[in-house]
C-alpha cells in the first residue's frame, strides 16, 4: 500500500483541523497547494503568519484589529451612545454588513457554559461594565446567539445593566433557535436590529 510523503500528510492533518475541513477536504487542498507556484503558496504562509503576528485585540471592545483601538471605535461618524454586544469577533462583520446598525460593538469572547466551566468571570463583561461607566451609552444592543446558553449570558447582561440606567435590547426573533449570527443573511439580520425588542 502507498504510503504518503510526510510533510503532505502532515499538512493534511494541520488542514483537517481547520473548522468545517473534513479528510476528504484537507487532502484535496493540501494536492492543490502542492501544484500550486512557489509564490501562491508562500503568499499564503505568510498571510497567515502575518494574521499571527499583527492581529490583537482592540483595548476599546476587544474585536480583532491591527491598530488599537480598531477601526470601528476609532470612527467618529459612528453612534457610540449604542453599543452591539456579541460573543466572538466573527459575529461583528455580519451586523455591520447588514447597514441597518451604526453603533460600537463589544465582544465577550464566549458565552456563559456552566457545563463546561465558562462562568461569567471568563468572559469580557467586567470590560463592557467599565464602558457604561462614564453615561455615554443610552443603549446596549445584546445580540448573542439564539441558543440556551446565550439566552443565559443576555439575561444575566440584563441583570447586570439595567440597574446602570441603560436601556438593554435584544435582536428580534427573525433568527433560528440555534443558529449562529455569522451564518446568517443579511436581510435576516438587519431586520433582527431595527426590531430589537426590549427584555
Amino acid at each position: 500500500m502507498r504510503t504518503v510523503a510526510a510533510p503532505i500528510s502532515r499538512l493534511i492533518e494541520e488542514l483537517n483541523k481547520l473548522p468545517g475541513i473534513g479528510p476528504k477536504s484537507a487532502k484535496r487542498l493540501a494536492y492543490h497547494l502542492l501544484r500550486s507556484p512557489d509564490e501562491e503558496a508562500k503568499a499564503l504562509a505568510e498571510a497567515i503568519l502575518t494574521l499571527k503576528e499583527k492581529i490583537k485585540l482592540c483595548s476599546v471592545c476587544l474585536d480583532n484589529t491591527d491598530c488599537d483601538p480598531c477601526r470601528i471605535c476609532q470612527d467618529k461618524e459612528r453612534d457610540h451612545s449604542m453599543i452591539c454586544v456579541v460573543e466572538k469577533p466573527s459575529d461583528i462583520l455580519p451586523l455591520d454588513q447588514t447597514g441597518k446598525y451604526n453603533g460600537v460593538y463589544h465582544v465577550l469572547h464566549g458565552t456563559i457554559i456552566p457545563t463546561q466551566g465558562i462562568g461569567p468571570e471568563d468572559l469580557k463583561i467586567k470590560e463592557l461594565l467599565v464602558r457604561l461607566k462614564d453615561g455615554s451609552v443610552t443603549e446596549v444592543i445584546v445580540a448573542t446567539n439564539p441558543n440556551v446558553e446565550s439566552e443565559t449570558m443576555a439575561m444575566y447582561l440584563h441583570q447586570l445593566i439595567t440597574p446602570l440606567g441603560v436601556r438593554v435590547t435584544r435582536l428580534a426573533r427573525g433568527l433560528p433557535f440555534g443558529a449562529e449570527l455569522e451564518y446568517a443573511d443579511d436581510l435576516t439580520l438587519g431586520q433582527a436590529l431595527e426590531n430589537r425588542r426590549e427584555f
